[in-house]
């Protein structure tokens, strides 16, 4: 294992040893190949950089108290990929081929794997990118697909603690009917303005309303929110937003736990009846939401008067946690075994 200081690790990028690489040429992808190079070689024409023909994921292997190394619903992944690439006219990386170089890469970079103990996790990143020399808008012949890993700490600094959230209406994310659903590059170049205007401003992230009216709850910044209230998990739906596999697993785990789940619209004002609320991703599972602050209406929604998160977010997240950890039964054959 590297010499880190594995408790104190940001959420950012960091140098391993290997990343694994997949072309797709004359209609077919070739075989995998290993690359210790952390830079890739692209014409200057490329389709990736010209008209944002891009796609990527992201998910975790934990190494776990009982020695094994996991990752959580990689099929999931490869799933959401497969929609992206048919949203943006790409070929579709088969599932067994996109675990095989998830599983390859962790093993090829075990010694990056932080300790368990440590609170940190090995972030996994799959790129997809069209790489031919065109000008025109069309879709790429050839592509690459690579994964690189990077051992990461909380995404956000306080881990697994309360954070303030803006609505932020000046700008829009997604559109309803563009590319939200899918998890590509330009949605989040579309979302760092309104996020910095949210850090200058105090606040851990922006929260987006929908973009066609702005009457109903959206995304907080790049993960799914969802709200608690008698005892049910209420998260929105749209046509905006990226189908969080962190939240689809909320959701089910809140249904074991004899809760009610409801997918649907959520108005403005429906935040002040709810007695918590989060925001969901892989890079930080659950974050709970402090308070949500309407600056144009001098609103505030508050859910943390102490500022400590709330028992249902709690239960769920440590639910999730111990479930990806390998410690509570996997009841729903979520965890995927890298190394024995």
């Amino acid at each position: 294992m590297v010499d880190l200081d594995w408790k104190n690790l940001s959420f950012g990028y960091r140098k391993t040893d290997y990343n694994v690489r997949c072309y797709y040429r004359n209609g077919k992808w070739g075989e995998i190949e290993l690359c210790s190079e952390e830079t890739i070689t692209l014409n200057m024409a490329a389709t990736c950089l010209h008209y944002g023909q891009e796609a990527f994921e992201g998910l975790k292997a934990y190494r776990c108290p009982d020695g094994k190394v996991r990752v959580f619903r990689p099929d999931e992944n490869a799933a959401r990929l497969q929609a992206t690439c048919q949203g943006i006219l790409m070929p579709e990386m088969p599932t067994e081929k996109f675990i095989e170089m998830v599983d390859l890469v962790v093993r090829l970079n075990e010694r990056f794997i932080p300790p368990y103990e440590s609170g940190a996790t090995l972030y996994i990143r799959p790129l997809l990118i069209g790489t031919s020399a065109q000008v025109g808008v069309h879709p790429s012949d050839e592509y690459m697909f690579l994964i690189f890993v990077t051992p990461v700490g909380p995404y956000f600094k306080g881990g697994f603690a309360t954070n303030p959230y803006v609505i932020i209406r000046e700008y829009d994310r997604s559109a309803p009917l563009g590319t939200g659903i899918y998890k590509v590059g330009g949605n989040y170049a579309a979302s760092l303005k309104a996020n910095k205007i949210a850090h200058d401003l105090g606040y851990s992230c922006e929260f987006y309303l929908d973009a066609k009216e702005k009457k109903f709850i959206d995304e907080c910044g790049a993960a799914n929110f969802f709200g608690i209230k008698n005892n049910t998990y209420v998260t929105p739906k749209s046509t905006s937003i990226l189908p969080s596999i962190t939240n689809k697993s909320l959701m089910q785990l809140a249904k074991d736990l004899g809760m009610k789940v409801e997918c649907r619209q959520i108005a403005e004002e429906e935040l002040a009846t709810f007695e918590e609320a989060g925001a969901c991703g892989t890079a930080a599972v659950i974050s709970p939401i402090e308070r949500i602050d309407d600056l144009d209406t001098k609103t505030s929604y508050v859910f943390s008067k102490d500022g400590k998160p709330g028992p249902v977010c709690t239960k769920l997240y440590q639910k999730l946690i111990n479930i990806q950890y390998g410690i509570e039964e996997d009841i729903h054959g979520w965890t995927h075994v890298v190394i024995e």
